[in-house]
């Protein structure tokens, strides 16, 4: 009787940890893999490194200036890929133009700690 118990008992503790953890996992690998937006922005990276406690991620902050004298905006975002990173920090110092998607709802910063996925760099003559 109580071995039959337990059968039944099982699947649904079952459930109760599989599917809420496969939910987690698609909805992250859409997320992750479906752009919201795309673009391009201009300025000269400020900032640029790797952080991270337990998930490296590279972060920056390229400083956007619209008109000379006037005050810079920041545009905050991550590189997945290390040669994009390899290709940004030659370019330190040099106006670029930073191709980017946009990917809303990332579940934590252990992916990222911005919305923003830079996926090509290019200096700007």
């Amino acid at each position: 009787m109580q071995q039959t118990r337990q059968r039944r008992v099982w699947p649904w503790v079952a459930g109760l940890v599989i599917v809420p953890l496969a939910l987690f996992s698609a909805y992250t690998w859409v997320v992750l893999n479906w752009s919201y937006s795309s673009g391009e922005r201009a300025g000269y990276v400020q900032k640029f490194s790797k952080k991270g406690w337990l998930c490296k991620t590279w972060e920056g902050e390229l400083a956007m200036v619209n008109m000379p004298g006037t005050l810079s905006e920041k545009f905050y975002f991550t590189v997945p890929d290390d040669a994009v990173a390899e290709k940004i920090n030659k370019s330190l110092g040099k106006r670029v133009s930073l191709t980017y998607d946009q990917h809303v709802g990332v579940p934590s910063t252990c992916f990222a700690e911005t919305e923003y996925f830079v996926k090509d760099v290019r200096i700007v003559e």
